[in-house]
C-alpha cells in the first residue's frame, strides 16, 4: 500500500494543476509516438514521391485501426488498475496486471498472425490503386512486425500511468522517436531501401521502446511483479478486465474502423487525394492529439477518485477539464486554419498544387470545429473511468456511423464531392458529445 502511495496520487492537490502535470507528459509522448509515422510520411513524400506517400499514408489508417485494438485493451485494463490505485489496494493490482497481461498478450499475437495471413484480403477492401498497390503490400508486410511491441509498450504505459507515472514512458519514446528518424534517414536516404526502410526503422525503434519499458518495470517496480504464489487464474477477475477491456477495445476499434472505411472512400478519388489526405491527418492527428491525451489524463483522475470515492473531487475535475480542452481546441483550430498551407508543404512539394489545395480544403474544415473532438475525449475518458465504458463505444457508434453515412452520401453528390468526406466528420463529433452530455445530466 505504501508502494502505490509513492506513485503519482491524483485524488489529493490542486485539481486543475494535478491534473495538467499528470497530462503534460502523456502529451509529449504521444507527439513524440507520432513521430515514428510522420518521419516515415515526411521523409518518404520528400525523398521518394507522391505515390510513396500515398502508400505509407494509407497504411498508417490501417495501422492505426489494428495497433488501436491493443490500445483499447490497455486503455480499458488501465482503467481497472487506476480504481485499484484509488483504493489502495496492491494485492489487487498485481492480480489485475497479471490477467490482463496474460489476455493481451494471447490475443496481441493471434492479431499478428491474421494480418499476415489476410494482407491481400484487406487491401482489395481498402480499394488501394494498382500502381501503389505493390509498393504499399511491401511496407506493411514489414511494419506488421511491430504489432507485439506496440502491444509491450502500451501496456506498460498503462500500468505505470495509472499509479501516475507518466514521465517514465515519456523518455523512452523520446529516445526511440530520435532512433526512428535517425534510422529513417539511413535506410531511405543512404541504403535506398525506399518504403521497406521507413519501415523497418518504425519497428526496430518500436520494439526497443516496448521491451525497453518492460525491463524498467520489472527492475525498479518489484511491487508489480507477480510472485510464484499469486500465479493462478481467477475467473472474477477476468470477467472484470475483459468487461473493461474488450468495451474499451470495441469503443477504439469502432472508432478506427469507420476512419477505415472513410479511408476506402477516399482511395477511390485517386492517389491526388489519397496523397493530400495521407499528409493532412498526420497534421490533423498532432493538432488534436493533446486533448485526446488529456482525456486519457482525465480518464485515469476520474478512475483513482472514483476508486477513492470521492465524488466532489471528480464533479470539480469535469469543470476544470472541460474550460482546460475548450480552451486549447480554440487556439489549435485557429493556428490550423491560419497555416493550413504552411504545414501542408511539409509534407508535400510546392509542385504539386492539386494535392495542396485539397489538403488544404480539408485543414481548413475540420481545423474549425476541434471543440467537438476534444469534448468527445473527455466524454470518452470519463465513462471508461466510473465503470460504464458500455456508454464510450455509444458515443463512438454516433460519431462514426454519422461519418461513415454522411461521407459516402454526400460525396456521392456531383456538386459535393470529397469535400462532403471532410464536413460528415465535425458534424459526427458534435452529434455524439450532445448524447454524451445528455446521459450524464439525465442518469448520472
Amino acid at each position: 500500500m505504501s508502494n502505490l502511495r509513492q506513485q503519482g496520487d491524483l485524488t489529493c492537490g490542486p485539481i486543475t494543476g494535478t491534473m495538467l502535470r499528470f497530462a503534460f507528459p502523456m502529451i509529449l509522448g504521444n507527439l513524440l509516438q507520432q513521430l515514428y509515422n510522420v518521419a516515415d510520411t515526411l521523409i518518404v513524400g520528400q525523398c521518394i514521391g507522391a505515390d510513396a506517400l500515398a502508400a505509407v499514408g494509407s497504411s498508417y489508417t490501417l495501422m492505426t485501426f489494428l495497433t488501436s485494438i491493443l490500445l483499447g485493451l490497455c486503455m480499458g485494463s488501465g482503467a481497472v488498475f487506476s480504481i485499484r490505485c484509488g483504493e489502495k489496494n496492491e494485492e489487487g493490482l498485481r492480480e489485475s496486471i497479471f490477467h490482463s497481461f496474460l489476455m493481451i498478450a494471447v490475443l496481441a499475437a493471434v492479431l499478428n498472425v491474421s494480418v499476415y495471413l489476410l494482407t491481400d484480403p484487406i487491401l482489395y477492401f481498402l480499394r488501394v490503386p494498382e500502381r501503389i498497390y505493390g509498393m504499399m503490400r511491401e511496407y506493411l508486410r514489414i511494419i506488421f512486425m511491430g504489432i507485439l511491441a506496440t502491444f509491450l509498450y502500451n501496456f506498460y504505459a498503462s500500468v505505470l500511468r495509472a499509479a501516475g507515472n507518466s514521465v517514465t514512458p515519456l523518455l523512452f519514446l523520446g529516445v526511440c522517436a530520435f532512433l526512428n528518424i535517425v534510422l529513417d534517414l539511413l535506410f531511405v536516404l543512404r541504403f535506398q531501401w525506399g518504403v521497406a526502410g521507413a519501415a523497418a526503422a518504425t519497428v526496430i525503434a518500436q520494439f526497443i521502446s516496448g521491451a525497453g519499458l518492460l525491463i524498467y518495470t520489472w527492475m525498479f517496480f518489484p511491487q508489480y511483479r507477480i510472485s510464484p504464489g499469486e500465479v493462478r487464474l481467477r475467473k472474477r477477475v477476468f470477467l472484470e478486465i475483459g468487461q473493461f477491456s474488450f468495451l474499451t477495445c470495441l469503443q477504439q476499434s469502432v472508432m478506427n474502423l469507420g476512419i477505415l472505411m472513410v479511408q476506402g472512400l477516399v482511395n477511390s478519388f485517386g492517389t491526388t487525394v489519397m496523397a493530400a489526405f495521407a499528409a493532412a491527418v498526420k497534421i490533423d492527428s498532432f493538432a488534436y492529439m493533446p486533448v485526446q491525451d488529456f482525456g486519457n489524463a482525465f480518464s485515469t483522475f476520474t478512475a483513482q477518485n472514483y476508486g477513492a470515492g470521492k465524488t466532489e473531487r471528480i464533479k470539480a475535475g469535469i469543470r476544470s477539464a472541460v474550460a482546460c480542452s475548450v480552451f486549447f481546441c480554440v487556439l489549435i483550430s485557429l493556428g490550423v486554419w491560419l497555416f493550413a498551407k504552411p504545414l501542408m508543404l511539409l509534407f508535400v512539394k510546392p509542385s504539386e498544387t492539386e494535392i495542396l489545395a485539397v489538403g488544404v480544403q480539408y485543414l481548413r474544415i475540420e481545423g474549425a470545429f476541434y471543440c467537438g473532438i476534444g469534448c468527445l475525449f473527455l466524454l470518452y475518458g470519463f465513462y471508461r473511468a466510473v465503470e460504464r465504458p458500455g456508454m464510450s463505444v455509444v458515443l463512438t457508434v454516433i460519431s462514426l456511423g454519422t461519418r461513415v453515412a454522411l461521407a459516402y452520401l454526400l460525396s456521392a453528390i456531383p456538386a459535393v464531392g470529397v469535400t462532403g468526406i471532410w464536413w460528415s466528420v465535425p458534424i459526427g463529433w458534435f452529434l455524439a458529445d450532445a448524447a454524451g452530455f445528455w446521459y450524464y445530466r439525465k442518469r448520472m
